[in-house]
């Protein structure tokens, strides 16, 4: 049900995920959506949630690049930001669901935050993070998808995503 999601969200963005077709695309009955997934924006930010986690895999198998933590983090953001634009449309209908998430929807949205959160501070270093390195991960992660939103608006090209994220890194990092 998350692939349909993600190829009917590719195609059409937001307005194209509909429960029915989602179902139908799934091949399962349409209450079989709904058992899961109350909403198309639940839907949609369990999408991103396992987005996440692929990044988080494909981090373990090749570990981010760099001599400095900033180099590091720098390195996972942007592979993050690659992956997010090559399917447009549908990183558009994740950050939509994420800016629109209802407090019932709460618990998806922390669990994003958390993972990349956890994906960032392992960047950073071995071992377990300080309380610095969550508050500095937690801002990233903010920086990070009001520059989604930027470039899913029409505002600034992918690059300036990557950009910001650096500059961010490099601020908060040392």
């Amino acid at each position: 049900m998350i692939d349909a999601t993600l190829e009917l969200a590719a195609g059409g963005g937001f307005d194209a995920v509909q429960m029915r077709d989602v179902a139908a695309e799934a091949g399962v009955a349409l209450g079989t959506v709904y058992r899961y997934f109350e909403s198309k924006e639940r839907l949609l930010l369990e999408a991103n949630l396992e987005q996440v986690e692929a990044l988080r895999l494909r981090l373990s198998e090749r570990p981010p690049a760099g001599d400095s933590a900033a180099d590091r983090v720098v390195d996972v953001l942007r592979r993050a930001t690659r992956t997010q634009t090559r399917r447009p449309e549908a990183t558009a209908a994740m950050v939509r669901a994420l800016g629109s998430a209802r407090r019932e929807e709460s618990d998806a949205v922390a669990r994003v935050s958390e993972a990349m959160t956890a994906i960032i501070t392992g960047a950073m270093h071995e071992g377990d993070p300080s309380d610095r390195d969550r508050s500095v991960a937690r801002v990233l992660s903010q920086v990070w998808l009001s520059s989604l939103i930027g470039w899913v608006g029409g505002v600034d090209g992918p690059e300036v995503v990557g950009d910001d994220l650096e500059r961010a890194a490099r601020m908060l990092i040392s």
